[in-house]
């Protein structure tokens, strides 16, 4: 089993001149520790379930660029990039530019978009939640045929592509695993079966709601005829570790055991965020106690 980390929130000390410092201290740290995947929401304020929208937010490809520079193995993405934000070639073109210059270490993590207060306060168009859905597959499908060298004009009902050119192509072949982020059961888990690589679902649902939101991404693979193993199937949770687990902590041990309950259900990798991710007891917690152990971990509720 893999772990990977998420980082939501750049809100660590009243001096902004450390913002990178910190967060290139992060990178390190989670790339010697032995995770397997650095994760940023794609978000432009502050979402109200980290904090206030006037909290420190970085533009999550910028810091996923910033990350590369300072890690050497670890794989990036965005957790997840709403479709709405930025225009579907620029996109593709963003995320090959990691991907190569990374050496192919990007995710393309991406969904409907919803924060509504960002869109409004930054001037960017937020469309009803259909049409977020039709914008969103389209985009699949554009960046499907920008990777595979496809130069052909797109015309879709919302984006129009005259030479959808992407060169230099990505180091990851066919192209960077692609992440759709999101729970929906008629329409995200039908497009990861579809045109995805990889699903996040929310931890905090339960064992039970996991098991049937698999079961849901399961039956979608079957009715399109697509291998349900080819699915890298993630969570996404928020764990406080500390060496001894106190005060509604977890200990390295509770830690392994939440692991390996997920990786009973299928689950190949167990993303987290920490409230403490500043600090480097977590880090050490990681590397010499949790990730040993997790990474013997089979994963077998596929």
């Amino acid at each position: 089993m893999r772990l990977g980390i998420q980082v939501p929130s750049f809100t660590w000390s009243q001096d902004q001149g450390l913002i990178g410092d910190t967060f290139a201290n992060i990178a390190a740290r989670a790339e010697r520790a032995g995770l397997y995947s650095l994760w940023v929401m794609d978000h432009f304020f502050q979402i109200s379930m980290v904090g206030p929208a006037e909290n420190e937010m970085l533009e999550g490809w910028s810091a996923l660029a910033f990350a590369a520079g300072h890690t050497n193995h670890i794989k990036l993405g965005t957790m997840v990039t709403g479709v709405t934000y930025r225009h579907p070639g620029l996109l593709v073109k963003t995320a090959t530019t990691l991907d190569v210059l990374s050496h192919g270490r990007a995710y393309f993590g991406i969904g409907a978009a919803w924060n509504e207060e960002e869109h409004k306060g930054l001037g960017v168009p937020f469309p009803p939640l259909a049409e977020r859905f039709e914008r969103l597959e389209e985009t699949l499908q554009i960046a499907h045929q920008m990777w595979s060298g496809d130069e052909k004009p797109f015309n879709g009902t919302h984006y129009h592509l005259e030479r959808p050119l992407n060169s230099p192509l990505s180091v990851q072949k066919p192209h960077p695993p692609i992440m759709i982020g999101g729970t929906g059961e008629k329409k995200t888990l039908r497009m990861v079966a579809q045109y995805g690589d990889a699903c996040n679902l929310f931890a905090r649902m339960g064992k039970d709601e996991l098991r049937r939101k698999l079961g849901v991404l399961q039956d979608h693979c079957q009715t399109l005829g697509r291998p349900y193993a080819d699915i890298e199937k993630t969570t996404l949770d928020t764990l406080h570790i500390t060496k001894d687990g106190r005060n509604n902590t977890l200990s390295p041990n509770a830690a392994i055991d939440l692991f390996g309950s997920l990786a009973e259900m299928g689950f190949d990798q167990a993303i987290f965020n920490m409230p403490n991710v500043s600090d480097l007891e977590p880090f050490d917690l990681l590397a010499t106690r949790i990730v040993p152990e997790v990474e013997k971990i089979k994963v077998t509720g596929r």
